[in-house]
């Protein structure tokens, strides 16, 4: 993000939310926990400790915030969907879609009670073409379209057709995607009134040892490399 800032970083295990009977993900309660999470981080920002006065100091301006998920790779295992596939991107795009939009929305929800982060009002006009064209990849908005702001590697957006297709092994694949694109039109809507508590929401962390006290079969976005597998740990 910025040199000399922090973000405390949470990881949501995906693999909790899914129900292997009705083949469904549940996305109420993947929502519920955004938000809660999104809170939590931002009351980090006031309690954490920081290595040095820059870096406290910047990310007090900023409040940086770096909600994640891990286990990717085993939800897509259980749902019977190959890793390197479309149908595996599109899940990935729609959770992941969810997850920061989600959090920008409490963000600016928080704003609205608290007011943004220090450094909004000069990054406003900068900050809102980031979430649009974030809104835009959510919506689907064709690469080759001349619709994204400023970008000179464009983004690639989250597959409509493939996503109501019917071929993904999750029933509710098509309220996901609704969920994803409501996200984002709440984030930008939200953030244009009342900016953003926090200029960054989400990070996908590697999740190496969190991981394990979380009972993930696999990291962060990674498929899993082994069906067996040994840690050692520091001290034995």
């Amino acid at each position: 993000f910025l040199d000399d800032t922090a973000c405390n970083l949470a990881s949501i295990n995906l693999l909790k939310f899914w129900d292997g009977s009705r083949q469904t993900f549940d996305i109420k309660g993947y929502e519920h926990a955004i938000d809660v999470w999104t809170m939590v981080l931002e009351i980090s920002v006031l309690m954490a400790a920081f290595p040095s006065r820059a870096i406290a100091e910047q990310s007090w301006r900023y409040r940086t915030l770096g909600l994640g998920y891990a286990n990717l790779g085993a939800l897509l295992m259980q749902a019977g969907i190959p890793y390197d596939s479309e149908e595996g991107r599109c899940v990935s795009g729609i959770l992941t879609s969810i997850l920061t939009g989600r959090s920008y929305a409490k963000s600016a929800d928080m704003a609205s009670e608290l007011g943004p982060f220090a450094g909004f009002e000069e990054n406003r006009t900068h900050m809102l073409r980031v979430i649009r064209n974030h809104q835009r990849a959510a919506e689907g908005e064709s690469r080759d379209s001349d619709d994204w702001e400023s970008l000179d590697i464009r983004p690639v957006p989250i597959d409509h057709d493939c996503a109501r297709s019917g071929n993904i092994n999750i029933a509710n694949t098509g309220e996901l995607l609704d969920r994803a694109t409501d996200a984002w039109d709440r984030a930008l809507a939200r953030g244009t009134k009342y900016g953003f508590r926090n200029a960054q929401v989400t990070v996908i962390a590697p999740t190496g040892t969190i991981g394990l006290l979380m009972d993930c079969d696999t990291t962060g976005v990674e498929p899993d490399f082994a069906l067996t597998k040994f840690k050692k740990l520091a001290g034995g």
